[in-house]
């Protein structure tokens, strides 16, 4: 069956290979030094980000769980191993940002889409990476 499948397609040639990891690794660095800034000015207690998550009304907590998974999920994003495991999550992170802007607080959800769009992006693009974490856990 596998050979089914793969028999009509072509690998991709090792040029295109490098390209993609150098677009993905863009994205990645690109991405991390977003959720590094924000997340830390999360934790920092930024004023006007705490006004935001005082609108959102699940209390200060939820501040500080969203700039610790922002800020760990930059770091996955950067060690090569983790980088798909990262991106999931930053995906997932923005996602209900997204959904918050939209439905909460108002605004312009396109800082979060970009970011979910480029998560999301590097999430498939390493999802190999991931797969093969995974499996090294059992």
């Amino acid at each position: 069956m596998a050979q089914v499948l793969t028999e009509g397609t072509q690998p991709a040639s090792g040029s295109t290979a490098k390209i993609i990891n150098v677009v993905l690794w863009v994205l990645q660095i690109a991405a991390a030094g977003m959720f590094l800034m924000v997340g830390f000015l999360k934790l920092s207690g930024d004023a006007q980000l705490v006004g935001l998550f005082e609108t959102i009304g699940l209390g200060q907590w939820f501040r500080y769980l969203t700039g610790t998974l922002e800020v760990a999920g930059a770091f996955l994003l950067l060690i090569p191993r983790t980088s798909g495991l990262g991106a999931l999550m930053l995906a997932g992170v923005m996602l209900g940002a997204v959904v918050t802007h939209v439905f909460i607080v108002g605004g312009s959800p396109l800082p979060a889409i970009i970011l979910l769009v480029a998560t999301g992006v590097v999430a498939w693009g390493r999802r190999q990476r991931t797969m093969n974490l995974f499996a090294g856990l059992r």
